[in-house]
């Protein structure tokens, strides 16, 4: 019987080492196929998809790419995540300190803010503002407040986060605290973002057009478009950027209006900004003009256009917009610089350069220093783009792995 048991025992081990071996080779079988299918896909996958796949493995390019859509949103809809009215002036309540949201009220989450109570200094005669933590002001989303434009499509009054109906002019909530003319700093930037980032957009918008087009031109045709161009680049490499866009934006009329102001510096920002992209374009396309499947659309009968634009520009798309999206944060900060100097935007146009205007008195950002937060979304907003690009480009670029 004790032989009996020991060979039913070995048999069992036997048949549980056997289908342990079994399962082991089904799994590797299937890891292979797995990676068969992988590298199948690899071979016939397009460069945008090659691009993300690679894109992926870069966490902190995925978490400035959220920075970067939320910015997109506040661009798109920046009266939806206003509090109040950016232009509305409230002279009694100026260098209102921030206050700060409380989410949990009693151990509930319940979105509070502490009231804010002033006194006027009888010396100098200052409003002097504190928290009064006796008084709490209840927060609710999509609240109904001001109304404003979406997209200049229709109007409405939801905001993403506000006070009670009717309670907003008893109880106004400032999150990042007023300027010296009692406006709201947080719907001011909210407005500004979208102002600035815009500016930045269009303009790379146009200066990529500029150098796809003109760099295509010369390195496709060559001979003397080819030499134009080339001098014409050099020309405005030559000359210091910061200069001449000062000198320009000195040179329009101060009566122009905001629009015009606004369509003013996106073109200069622009025209100056399209030639290292053009230099690119023309190294690239002095490669690709001498490869088969260029001289096999020639033959077919494709035009010069079709070649260049279906053809030739499209094997570098990534590349393009990663230059793009490391083309934005300059343009960004340039208009910040010119409209922090008085010769960009100006009142009552609203963007980051103006709203740092209010921090150029020393004397205003010791009384209010949260004047200063509108800097700290340009670094963010910088930050993130660039690393969003430096991102683009590795993904973008096969040798750089």
């Amino acid at each position: 019987m004790s032989d009996d048991r020991v060979s039913e025992a070995n048999q069992e081990a036997q048949e549980a080492r056997h289908a342990d071996l079994t399962a082991l080779s089904e799994w590797n079988q299937a890891r292979l196929e797995d990676e068969r299918e992988d590298a199948a896909a690899i071979h016939v996958a397009p460069n945008w998809k090659l691009t993300w796949w690679r894109f992926k493995k870069h966490r902190l390019a995925l978490v400035s790419g959220l920075v970067v859509i939320l910015l997109a949103l506040i661009v798109l809809f920046p009266g939806f995540f206003s509090t109040m009215d950016p232009h509305k002036s409230r002279a009694q309540q100026s260098f209102v300190p921030v206050q700060r949201i409380h989410f949990i009220d009693d151990g509930a989450f319940r979105p509070f803010v502490y009231g804010i109570v002033g006194r006027r200094n009888p010396e100098t005669l200052r409003m002097e503002w504190k928290i009064d933590e006796e008084k709490k002001i209840p927060i609710t989303f999509f609240a109904r407040g001001f109304e404003y434009e979406v997209l200049g499509l229709f109007t409405t009054n939801i905001h993403f986060i506000g006070v009670k109906e009717g309670d907003i002019e008893e109880n106004p909530i400032y999150l990042l605290g007023t300027d010296r003319l009692g406006r709201d700093q947080w719907s001011r930037l909210m407005y500004g973002t979208r102002v600035s980032v815009s500016i930045g957009l269009i303009s790379v918008f146009v200066s990529v057009f500029l150098g796809v087009l003109l760099g295509g031109v010369s390195g496709y045709y060559g001979g003397v478009p080819d030499l134009i161009i080339q001098r014409m680049i050099e020309i405005l490499q030559s000359l210091p950027a910061i200069p001449i866009w000062m000198a320009l934006t000195a040179a329009m009329p101060r009566d122009w209006s905001v629009e015009q102001t606004y369509f003013a510096i996106t073109l200069i920002l622009a025209l100056i900004g399209w030639t290292t992209l053009a230099r690119e374009v023309r190294g690239r396309f002095l490669v690709l003009r001498e490869e088969d499947f260029v001289m096999a659309a020639k033959l077919s009968g494709a035009t010069q256009s079709r070649i260049i634009f279906r053809h030739m520009v499209p094997t570098f798309y990534s590349h393009i917009i990663a230059t793009a999206t490391l083309a934005v944060p300059v343009m960004i900060i340039s208009e910040t610089f010119l409209s922090f100097l008085g010769l960009g935007l100006r009142p009552p146009a609203i963007s980051w350069g103006v709203l740092l205007q209010e921090a150029q008195n020393l004397q205003s950002v010791a009384i209010a220093p949260w004047l200063l937060l509108p800097g700290l979304a340009v670094i963010i907003t910088v930050l993130a783009l660039n690393i969003l690009g430096d991102g683009l480009r590795d993904a973008a670029d096969p040798y750089s792995h």
